[in-house]
């Protein structure tokens, strides 16, 4: 009987492991995707957007769902849509940034409140949660890497050239020497533990 139990645990541990690597390998594949295709990857966040946009209004509309709740997320939309404007770059102390980062906190306020009052089952709850909460949050999340990628241009939303520094090049490069994102920490992971790759020469 006690070794069913065991044998139960350990079993459950190397699913959630499992599910764990496979999370991480997906994670890692979407952020090489969007660095590849930045202008394929902002169409498909701008997709999501009025995708997110009509469901909060079919919401409203059809379930009986409170104007705060539609209000709140619709104005995050718009600031998802300010946020993609600048796209791929990000710039963490705009104000669409600031006021996403508010908002998704105030959404997950208010979807929480109302969905304590409200009976609903486990998966509309996870339904609403990962369509009009997360979905676009997360898209964002995997595309904070691919600014790494970006190429300097004159019409850079934060100006590289300073009155001491001239060469824009040589400023682009010495200031992207640390790059700080999900693709570079998953990068790190693999090499922290895989180890480094060595190619054949035949």
């Amino acid at each position: 009987m006690w070794f069913m139990v065991l044998l139960s645990w350990f079993s459950f541990l190397l699913q959630i492991l499992l599910i764990i690597l496979s999370l991480a390998a997906g994670l890692y594949y979407l952020t090489e995707l969007v660095e590849e295709y930045t202008v394929i990857a902002s169409k498909v966040i701008r997709g999501l957007i009025f995708i997110c946009i009509f469901i909060q209004l079919a919401l409203c509309l059809f379930e009986g769902f409170p104007l705060t709740i539609t209000s709140f997320g619709l104005l995050a939309q718009i600031m998802h849509l300010l946020i993609l404007k600048t796209f791929p770059y990000f710039s963490f102390t705009s104000f669409p940034f600031v006021s996403a980062v508010v908002l998704l906190v105030v959404n997950h306020y208010l979807a929480f409140s109302y969905f304590s009052k409200h009976y609903y089952t486990l998966s509309e709850v996870l339904g609403y949660f990962t369509t009009c909460v997360w979905m676009v949050p997360f898209a964002y999340f995997i595309s904070l890497s691919a600014n790494d990628y970006v190429l300097p241009t004159v019409n850079e939303s934060m100006p590289l050239v300073s009155d001491a520094d001239s060469d824009v090049v040589s400023h682009y490069f010495s200031r992207k020497s640390k790059k700080y994102g999900l693709s570079t920490f998953l990068n790190y992971l693999k090499e922290t533990l895989l180890g480094p790759r060595t190619k054949k020469s035949f």
